[in-house]
């Protein structure tokens, strides 16, 4: 017989069937994988009975791809910490540099949408600040998928750009800065006291998309923890009870991270390296002129497919990242 303090827990009961979950999709796809290498086998061995160079291409084009696969079941094998496997909160903010590096931000928002869209995680702009004339001012997207903070804390720092600016009628080349900070959207089940009367809310019309409801009506949110000066804003949802709930789904995340950084740093990769969003602080480098290179400077690892970067194409530098930084916790 079960033993009945087993349904005193449902949140236990809830994270083991989690595990056991994320473990069935571990075996289906290394059982996946092993399949794909069991043909590709066959496929080489009926070639080389038969003297057949004409599937050559092909068998290469298969282990290529296979390699990437495995490289991606690896890395995915190095995401154990507490939060990894959560949600993710990624918010983008330009550096000094008016128009040119809102622009910038509102291209690296485009990125990592493009990025997520290729997993297949959801996204939601819960805020977006246009800037004055072009790009965006600030925006915070939640990204929802099986480890998106384990894979996109590689991505917390500063990313530098140099191009041919579109905004300079001389067409000199300008160098932007732009932010990136990446926090676990934490789960339900962790517990961050928030008093009530720390928190001061203020309701504002939308800047945003979304017709004439969100323009004529006060459904946009800014909640600021006094204590601690953190300030959350939603304006994506059409009402403003939705748009709170959100804001305070966000400022738990974002409180978390502060008192846990504050009580004992060890969520200080979490946390990350706090710079000034500046020249030779930059963790990556995009250089769209007078040269196409995109450089990880954490790694080395680098680039001459600028394009396919900006359409999404990151994760050989978060997995290198990643991979580097498991190197040193064994060390």
């Amino acid at each position: 017989m079960a033993d009945p303090g087993f349904w005193d827990e449902p949140d236990e009961a809830k994270k083991t069937l989690q595990r056991a979950s994320r473990l069935k999709e571990d075996v289906e796809a290394w059982k996946e994988t092993m399949a794909k290498t069991e043909d590709l086998w066959t496929l080489l061995n009926l070639a080389i009975d038969e003297g057949d160079n004409s599937v050559e291409d092909e068998i290469e084009k298969g282990v290529e791809s296979l390699g990437r696969i495995v490289s991606g079941l690896e890395v995915a094998h190095l995401l154990s910490g507490e939060y990894d496997g959560s949600n993710a909160i990624l918010s983008i903010h330009p550096g000094a540099g008016g128009t040119e590096s809102q622009d910038w931000a509102e291209m690296l928002l485009r990125m990592y949408l493009k990025w997520a869209e290729k997993r297949g995680y959801d996204t939601e702009i819960t805020d977006c600040l246009p800037g004055d004339e072009a790009g965006i001012k600030s925006a915070t997207v939640l990204i929802s998928g099986r480890n998106a903070f384990g894979y996109l804390k590689a991505e917390k720092g500063v990313h530098r750009l140099v191009r041919i600016s579109p905004f300079d009628a001389n067409a000199r080349r300008h160098t932007s800065f732009a932010s990136v900070d990446v926090i676990p959207d934490i789960p339900e089940d962790v517990e961050v006291e928030i008093d009530p009367e720390d928190l001061k809310i203020d309701t504002y019309k939308s800047g945003g998309a979304g017709g004439q409801h969100v323009n004529k009506t006060e459904s946009a949110v800014r909640i600021t923890h006094i204590p601690t000066g953190i300030v959350v804003q939603c304006q994506n949802e059409r009402s403003q009870y939705q748009n709170r709930i959100t804001a305070m789904r966000i400022l738990k995340a974002r409180l978390f991270e502060h008192l846990e950084a504050e009580k004992e740093k060890r969520l200080g990769e979490l946390q990350g390296e706090q710079r000034e969003i500046a020249w030779g602080s930059q963790i990556r480098s995009y250089v769209f002129q007078p040269y196409t290179m995109v450089k990880d400077h954490r790694t080395g690892i680098e680039t001459g497919n600028v394009q396919a970067v900006m359409d999404g194409d990151i994760d050989e530098f978060i997995e290198t990242y990643l991979r580097s930084r498991a190197k040193i916790g064994k060390s």
